[in-house]
């Protein structure tokens, strides 16, 4: 199965663009899957500093990296007001999902630019849970576990549109806006996505807020589930709204 959401991020360094012998940062880096990507992009004479708080996180990020033989990548524990070798000189930094969860997304891109240099480059990749859906036809299993996410992330006070906020974000960051566009994870009768996957990664926050039971998910059969829903029907849903956007810090 390929993964739509890695496409659209690399669309989105296709782009921007980043290339070999650029320094960049991914703030938020996770288990590194963006990173890697990057790492890719950037070649030997580039190097990537993957950026998260989590220290455990990071652990099994740099050994995932290890593992496959990335060798330009450092791994800094840290927020969006990291410090990095040769900061304020970077080419770029970027993100993924990971604007959202800031209380102040305009603030956040204020500190991380400044690890950047004069005309570098800031680009994120946000969901959005803008519904859009096609009235004629009725998916409720799909609506509801999508309300799972949603109502998960409400009660975590994350912002639910960061999508539509990317532009006035990063100008309020004071940065200049060269593209924001918006694309969509699409299931149909034959193309999946792993919903499943994903509510089994998040389940225990799910537990946590009350929001579903181990025995209502039913996550081992959940993927089966909604593909029935969607044959049944004839349907294709758009699952989320993905944007991406990308700007450029002020050449002094």
């Amino acid at each position: 199965m390929t993964n739509a959401v890695n496409e659209m991020t690399e669309r989105m360094f296709d782009d921007a663009p980043i290339s070999a012998g650029m320094r960049v940062l991914d703030i938020g880096c996770g288990p590194g899957t963006v990173s890697l990507m990057l790492s890719r992009r950037v070649g030997d004479h580039g190097h990537v500093f993957a950026v998260d708080r989590d220290p455990q996180v990071l652990q099994a990020a740099r050994a995932r990296a290890r593992d496959a033989g990335f060798l330009n990548i450092t791994f800094v524990e840290g927020g969006f007001d990291v410090v990095v070798p040769g900061h304020g000189t970077l080419d770029g930094a970027v993100g993924r999902r990971v604007l959202m969860y800031q209380p102040d997304a305009a603030q956040a891109i204020t500190q991380l630019a400044r690890a950047v240099r004069p005309g570098g480059l800031i680009a994120f990749h946000e969901h959005d849970t803008s519904s859009v859906n096609d009235d004629r036809t009725l998916l409720p299993l799909h609506d509801q576990v999508r309300g799972w996410l949603r109502d998960m992330l409400r009660k975590e006070e994350v912002n639910l549109h960061m999508g539509f906020d990317l532009h006035g974000a990063f100008s309020a960051a004071g940065l200049t806006v060269e593209c924001v566009r918006a694309e969509a994870n699409v299931l149909t009768p034959t193309a999946e996505y792993p919903v499943a996957a994903i509510i089994r990664a998040v389940l225990p926050r799910l537990l946590k807020h009350g929001i579903v039971t181990e025995t209502e998910a039913q996550v081992d059969t959940l993927d089966e589930r909604l593909l029935a829903e969607r044959k049944r029907n004839n349907a294709t849903c758009l699952w989320e709204l993905v944007f991406c956007a990308w700007a450029r810090k002020p050449a002094k």
